[in-house]
Protein backbone atom coordinates (compact mmCIF):
# COMPACT_ATOMS: atom_id res chain seq x y z
CA UNK A 1 0.00 0.00 0.00
CA UNK A 2 1.38 3.40 -0.98
CA UNK A 3 2.07 5.82 1.87
CA UNK A 4 -0.32 8.67 2.41
CA UNK A 5 1.00 12.10 1.50
CA UNK A 6 1.03 15.23 3.64
CA UNK A 7 1.67 18.46 1.75
CA UNK A 8 3.52 21.00 3.89
CA UNK A 9 6.27 21.14 6.48
CA UNK A 10 6.21 20.09 10.14
CA UNK A 11 7.50 23.56 10.97
CA UNK A 12 3.89 24.70 10.47
CA UNK A 13 1.57 23.93 13.36
CA UNK A 14 -1.33 22.67 11.24
CA UNK A 15 0.93 20.24 9.42
CA UNK A 16 2.44 19.05 12.70
CA UNK A 17 -1.10 18.37 13.90
CA UNK A 18 -1.59 15.86 11.08
CA UNK A 19 1.85 14.31 11.44
CA UNK A 20 1.53 13.62 15.15
CA UNK A 21 -1.67 11.68 14.46
CA UNK A 22 0.06 9.64 11.76
CA UNK A 23 2.86 8.86 14.19
CA UNK A 24 0.36 7.81 16.85
CA UNK A 25 -1.27 5.24 14.59
CA UNK A 26 1.99 4.09 12.99
CA UNK A 27 0.87 4.85 9.45
CA UNK A 28 3.32 5.03 6.57
CA UNK A 29 3.45 8.58 5.22
CA UNK A 30 5.41 10.91 2.98
CA UNK A 31 5.83 14.63 3.60
CA UNK A 32 5.80 16.69 0.40
CA UNK A 33 7.31 20.09 1.09
CA UNK A 34 5.47 23.19 -0.11
CA UNK A 35 7.77 26.15 -0.68
CA UNK A 36 6.10 29.19 0.86
CA UNK A 37 8.73 31.62 -0.35
CA UNK A 38 8.02 30.48 -3.90
CA UNK A 39 4.27 30.69 -3.12
CA UNK A 40 3.74 27.09 -4.15
CA UNK A 41 0.70 27.01 -1.87
CA UNK A 42 -1.02 29.47 -4.24
CA UNK A 43 -0.22 27.62 -7.45
CA UNK A 44 -2.86 25.62 -9.35
CA UNK A 45 -1.36 22.26 -8.45
CA UNK A 46 -1.77 22.91 -4.74
CA UNK A 47 -5.07 24.77 -5.10
CA UNK A 48 -6.45 21.55 -6.58
CA UNK A 49 -5.70 19.94 -3.21
CA UNK A 50 -6.65 22.86 -0.99
CA UNK A 51 -8.78 25.49 -2.73
CA UNK A 52 -8.00 28.03 -0.01
CA UNK A 53 -4.29 27.91 -0.83
CA UNK A 54 -3.27 26.82 2.65
CA UNK A 55 -1.53 23.85 4.23
CA UNK A 56 -1.80 21.05 4.97
CA UNK A 57 -3.34 19.05 2.22
CA UNK A 58 -3.56 15.29 2.54
CA UNK A 59 -3.81 12.51 0.00
CA UNK A 60 -4.72 8.87 0.56
CA UNK A 61 -5.08 7.23 -2.82
CA UNK A 62 -7.86 9.06 -4.64
CA UNK A 63 -9.01 10.81 -1.48
CA UNK A 64 -7.75 14.37 -1.00
CA UNK A 65 -8.53 16.30 2.18
CA UNK A 66 -7.71 19.66 3.72
CA UNK A 67 -8.27 21.24 7.18
CA UNK A 68 -6.00 19.68 9.79
CA UNK A 69 -8.66 18.80 12.35
CA UNK A 70 -10.72 16.92 9.75
CA UNK A 71 -7.61 15.14 8.49
CA UNK A 72 -6.67 14.19 12.05
CA UNK A 73 -10.06 12.59 12.64
CA UNK A 74 -9.85 10.70 9.35
CA UNK A 75 -6.45 9.29 10.31
CA UNK A 76 -7.52 8.31 13.82
CA UNK A 77 -10.71 6.74 12.46
CA UNK A 78 -9.11 4.80 9.60
CA UNK A 79 -6.24 3.39 11.63
CA UNK A 80 -8.14 2.80 14.86
CA UNK A 81 -7.11 -0.31 16.76
CA UNK A 82 -7.74 -1.68 20.22
CA UNK A 83 -4.54 0.00 21.34
CA UNK A 84 -5.02 3.28 19.47
CA UNK A 85 -8.58 4.53 19.76
CA UNK A 86 -8.58 8.29 20.21
CA UNK A 87 -12.07 9.03 18.91
CA UNK A 88 -13.82 6.47 21.15
CA UNK A 89 -16.66 6.17 18.66
CA UNK A 90 -17.79 2.83 20.05
CA UNK A 91 -18.70 4.63 23.29
CA UNK A 92 -21.07 7.56 22.68
CA UNK A 93 -20.40 9.19 26.05
CA UNK A 94 -16.62 9.05 25.73
CA UNK A 95 -16.77 10.17 22.09
CA UNK A 96 -18.96 13.12 23.02
CA UNK A 97 -16.62 14.19 25.81
CA UNK A 98 -13.63 14.01 23.47
CA UNK A 99 -15.59 16.05 20.92
CA UNK A 100 -16.43 18.70 23.52
CA UNK A 101 -12.80 19.26 24.44
CA UNK A 102 -11.72 19.16 20.81
CA UNK A 103 -14.20 21.99 20.23
CA UNK A 104 -12.86 23.85 23.25
CA UNK A 105 -9.37 23.64 21.75
CA UNK A 106 -10.61 25.05 18.45
CA UNK A 107 -12.80 27.84 19.79
CA UNK A 108 -11.24 28.81 23.13
CA UNK A 109 -7.68 27.58 23.60
CA UNK A 110 -6.31 28.16 20.11
CA UNK A 111 -7.91 31.58 19.87
CA UNK A 112 -5.94 32.60 22.97
CA UNK A 113 -2.65 30.85 22.17
CA UNK A 114 -2.34 31.44 18.42
CA UNK A 115 -2.07 35.27 18.55
CA UNK A 116 0.80 34.97 21.04
CA UNK A 117 2.64 32.52 18.78
CA UNK A 118 2.08 34.65 15.69
CA UNK A 119 3.08 37.91 17.37
CA UNK A 120 6.14 36.53 19.16
CA UNK A 121 7.46 34.06 16.57
CA UNK A 122 5.80 34.02 13.16
CA UNK A 123 5.44 37.71 12.34
CA UNK A 124 8.90 38.84 13.55
CA UNK A 125 10.88 35.91 12.14
CA UNK A 126 9.04 35.23 8.88
CA UNK A 127 7.88 38.71 7.93
CA UNK A 128 9.98 41.15 9.95
CA UNK A 129 6.84 42.60 11.54
CA UNK A 130 7.34 43.89 15.10
CA UNK A 131 5.39 42.24 17.90
CA UNK A 132 2.13 43.96 18.76
CA UNK A 133 2.44 43.91 22.52
CA UNK A 134 -1.18 44.93 23.07
CA UNK A 135 -2.39 41.85 21.21
CA UNK A 136 0.02 39.67 23.18
CA UNK A 137 -1.01 41.07 26.55
CA UNK A 138 -4.71 40.67 25.82
CA UNK A 139 -4.18 37.11 24.57
CA UNK A 140 -2.11 36.15 27.62
CA UNK A 141 -4.93 37.29 29.90
CA UNK A 142 -7.44 35.34 27.83
CA UNK A 143 -5.20 32.29 27.98
CA UNK A 144 -5.03 32.50 31.76
CA UNK A 145 -8.81 32.49 31.92
CA UNK A 146 -8.96 29.44 29.67
CA UNK A 147 -6.25 27.62 31.63
CA UNK A 148 -8.16 28.20 34.86
CA UNK A 149 -10.96 26.08 33.39
CA UNK A 150 -8.47 23.49 32.16
CA UNK A 151 -6.91 23.35 35.60
CA UNK A 152 -10.28 22.47 37.11
CA UNK A 153 -10.79 19.75 34.54
CA UNK A 154 -7.31 18.26 34.68
CA UNK A 155 -7.18 18.30 38.47
CA UNK A 156 -9.90 15.64 38.32
CA UNK A 157 -9.00 13.76 35.13
CA UNK A 158 -5.73 12.46 33.69
CA UNK A 159 -6.62 13.69 30.21
CA UNK A 160 -9.17 16.16 28.89
CA UNK A 161 -11.80 13.57 27.98
CA UNK A 162 -11.20 11.41 31.03
CA UNK A 163 -8.78 8.63 31.90
CA UNK A 164 -7.79 8.07 28.26
CA UNK A 165 -5.82 10.15 25.78
CA UNK A 166 -7.96 11.35 22.88
CA UNK A 167 -7.98 13.51 19.79
CA UNK A 168 -8.73 16.44 22.10
CA UNK A 169 -5.34 16.14 23.78
CA UNK A 170 -3.44 15.70 20.52
CA UNK A 171 -5.10 18.76 19.01
CA UNK A 172 -3.41 20.92 21.64
CA UNK A 173 0.11 19.79 20.85
CA UNK A 174 1.36 21.98 17.96
CA UNK A 175 0.35 25.44 19.19
CA UNK A 176 1.30 24.61 22.78
CA UNK A 177 4.72 23.50 21.61
CA UNK A 178 5.21 26.79 19.78
CA UNK A 179 3.81 28.76 22.72
CA UNK A 180 6.50 27.22 24.92
CA UNK A 181 9.08 28.87 22.67
CA UNK A 182 7.72 32.32 23.51
CA UNK A 183 8.67 34.44 26.55
CA UNK A 184 5.31 33.53 28.12
CA UNK A 185 5.84 29.80 28.66
CA UNK A 186 5.97 30.38 32.42
CA UNK A 187 2.22 31.07 32.38
CA UNK A 188 1.77 27.31 32.67
CA UNK A 189 3.62 27.30 35.99
CA UNK A 190 0.54 28.76 37.68
CA UNK A 191 -1.55 25.78 36.59
CA UNK A 192 0.13 22.62 37.98
CA UNK A 193 -2.41 20.13 36.64
CA UNK A 194 -2.22 21.65 33.17
CA UNK A 195 1.56 21.66 33.27
CA UNK A 196 1.66 18.00 34.37
CA UNK A 197 -0.73 17.09 31.54
CA UNK A 198 1.47 18.91 29.01
CA UNK A 199 4.65 17.29 30.30
CA UNK A 200 2.99 13.89 29.99
CA UNK A 201 2.09 14.62 26.37
CA UNK A 202 5.71 15.56 25.67
CA UNK A 203 6.80 12.06 26.71
CA UNK A 204 4.81 10.36 23.97
CA UNK A 205 7.06 9.01 21.15
CA UNK A 206 4.86 10.63 18.51
CA UNK A 207 5.17 14.03 20.14
CA UNK A 208 8.93 13.67 20.61
CA UNK A 209 9.33 12.83 16.92
CA UNK A 210 7.23 15.69 15.58
CA UNK A 211 8.62 18.15 18.14
CA UNK A 212 12.07 17.50 16.71
CA UNK A 213 10.73 18.00 13.18
CA UNK A 214 9.05 21.28 14.17
CA UNK A 215 12.37 22.67 15.29
CA UNK A 216 13.68 22.39 11.76
CA UNK A 217 12.66 25.82 10.50
CA UNK A 218 11.33 26.35 7.00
Amino acid sequence: MAPVKVFGSAAFTNVAHVLVCLEEVGADYEVVNIDFLAKEHKKPEHLARNPFGEIPAFQDGDLVLFESRAIAKYILRKYRTGEVDMLRESNPEEAATADVWAEVEAHQYSKAVAPIVYECIVYPTAYGIPTNQKVVDESVEKLKEVLEIYEGRLSKHEYLAGSFISVADLNHFPFTFRFMETPYASVFDSFPSVKAWWEKLLLRPSVKKISADMQKRV
